[in-house]
């Protein structure tokens, strides 16, 4: 299950499960914008402004903060593709407005990355949804202090580079500021 690190008015970060991305080649985060949409154009332009720039302070964040990035990137990724495949739950066809929610992966990439999927210059390789769960079970998440060092960056980049006082968790996990 997912769990939610902030909340605030450009949607919110959680620490994905199943992670796609093992923290010591990168790490994983997602971004869901601010309401359930299954098309990003679907958001108001407001919510589409605040969602980018909480999803680009989540990226700069990781970088900042995570040791295992330095010298790397981040990649974005917006998904909601599983949720559309007939074994996934309901099994079965189905329709693509009512089961697909976009979502933006955050994925950390490591120039010391040591999975194969996630070598260095290469792009990614994701599995098949029937092989997702003994492939992630291989993947280590980000741990709780590392996502509390992310999230203050966040908060920081919000108020600060992003100027989007209004943009402040309502909820988020108990940091110090870092600067």
């Amino acid at each position: 299950m997912s769990t939610p690190l902030f909340e605030g008015e450009g949607g919110a970060i959680v620490l994905p499960a199943p992670v796609l991305c093992d923290r010591l080649d990168g790490g994983h985060l997602v971004v869901n914008p601010p309401r359930a949409v299954w098309e990003r154009s679907e958001l108001t332009t407001s919510e589409l402004v605040s969602w980018s720039l909480l999803v680009a302070a989540t990226g700069a964040a990781m970088l900042q903060v995570l040791p295992v990035l330095r010298d790397g990137c981040v990649n974005y990724w917006e998904a909601g593709n599983w949720a559309l495949n007939d074994r996934a739950p309901p099994v079965g066809p189905k329709h693509v407005q009512t089961h697909r929610r976009v979502h933006q992966h955050v994925f950390g990439r490591s120039r010391r990355s040591r999975d194969p999927d996630w070598r260095w210059g290469e792009s990614p390789r994701f599995p098949a949804l029937a092989e997702l769960g003994e492939w992630s079970a291989r993947r280590e998440r980000l741990t709780q202090e590392e996502c509390a060092e992310v999230v203050c960056v966040v908060r920081r980049l919000l108020r600060t580079r992003f100027r989007m006082p209004q943009g402040l968790p309502a909820q988020a996990l108990a940091c110090e500021e870092h600067q």
